[in-house]
């Protein structure tokens, strides 16, 4: 008789976390995108250091999950780690990982994650190869390649608490505020997250964005305000608006598709504004089973009240400082998790101007025009 109550209290203990079980998921997810690349460096002059490198370009693995509470709100969380495919090794959430809350009020999440900023990127982007490897397209845009600290705005942020609306009629709004404070790096560098140096002068970032896709049109508005986080007193600003079309929809088809992007940037510097204007087109058309991608992107030279020469980032005050950026690619599905993909990418920096790759970028002067052929995989898990 004891035995059998034993078993019965066990078994009556067990009932809540099956049922908890029942209502809620895991999943483990990932890719592995791996590429051989040769650069040409073309420096200023007149050398070509030329390189041939296997790069890694943004493999993850990931667990991300929720957990029904009842009366239509769910917990979420993600734990996503960068994983380095070409030497072995990983970085344990490094990427997007955070916890929070989901509803028909939209979502609410705290952790590390991309900005608005960033959701412009794909309605304009070379999205058909993962926006990612040297082939990015935020090369220019953004200064992809630069830290907070050195003017970026396409930058993953620790500290960060963000609210997304619902959808409702393919609207969408976004609102995102990072702290820039110390914890968990409080003898380390401020990378994206933060240090004590920005703790104690209140440095933050505000990130908005509004996000219209319905049927062949997609439009997208951002806005991200850096207070204090490069230099103290002093903040920098960013805006962005994307809007692509897609001529397929119309006959329920993909492509050719069309897109644009304008940005401003504009960096408070103690001699004056320092400001940037940048624009590109893409077009994406379907070609033997895959996509063909081509875009053309320009940054202007820096202007502003600024003193001639002041330099953030690569966006420098005065004339020669403009970038253009070209691009042509391929991408292929042999599957539905498997993706081949090939490109060309050139950055035509002026006299005064020194842009790099975003994703595996290249020591450059400058002046230099580095150029390079891309021939990738990518596999879905």
């Amino acid at each position: 008789m004891r035995n059998h109550l034993a078993a019965a209290l066990l078994s009556a203990s067990l009932l809540p976390t099956a049922a908890s079980a029942q209502l809620g998921s895991t999943r483990l997810y990932g890719d592995i995108n791996l590429d051989l690349e040769v650069v040409r460096g073309l420096q200023p002059d007149g050398s070509n250091p030329n390189a041939v490198r296997v790069s890694s370009n943004s493999s993850r693995f990931g667990i991300r999950g929720s957990e029904y509470l009842g009366s239509g709100l769910a917990a979420i969380y993600q734990v996503e780690s960068s994983v380095q495919a070409d030497t072995g090794g990983s970085s344990l959430a490094s990427r997007e990982t955070y916890a929070g809350f989901q509803d028909d009020w939209g979502t609410l999440k705290v952790g590390k994650f991309l900005t608005p900023y960033d959701d412009v990127h794909p309605i304009f982007g070379d999205a058909p190869t993962l926006s990612t490897s040297i082939l990015s397209t935020a090369a220019l845009w953004a200064q992809g390649f630069q830290p907070k600290g050195q003017g970026g705005f396409d930058a993953r942020l620790g500290n960060s608490i963000r609210y997304e609306s619902p959808t409702i009629s393919g609207l969408t709004g976004e609102l995102q505020y990072s702290t820039r404070d110390s914890s968990g790096n409080a003898d380390g560098a401020a990378g994206d997250n933060g240090d004590h140096t920005s703790e104690l002068r209140h440095a933050n970032v505000l990130g908005l964005g509004a996000f219209y896709s319905n049927g062949p049109v997609d439009i997208g508005v951002a806005y991200e305000r850096n207070t204090k986080v490069r230099v103290a007193g002093h903040h920098d600003d960013a805006f962005s608006i994307a809007g692509g079309y897609d001529f397929g929809a119309l006959t329920h088809d993909f492509g050719p598709r069309l897109a644009g992007v304008y940005e401003r940037l504009k960096y408070d510097t103690p001699t004056g504004d320092l400001i940037r204007d940048f624009y590109a087109i893409s077009v994406t058309y379907p070609l033997g089973g895959g996509l063909v991608y081509a875009f053309v992107g320009r940054a202007a030279n820096g202007r502003g009240g600024a003193a001639d020469g002041t330099q953030i980032g690569s966006v420098v005050k005065g004339a020669d400082t403009a970038s253009t950026q070209w691009e042509l690619s391929y991408s292929y599905n042999l599957s539905l998790r498997t993706l081949l993909y090939a490109g060309y990418v050139k950055l035509q920096n002026n006299a005064k101007a020194a842009y790099s790759f975003n994703i595996n970028d290249y020591p450059i002067a400058p002046g230099a025009k580095p150029s390079g052929i891309v021939m990738g995989i990518a596999h879905f898990f």
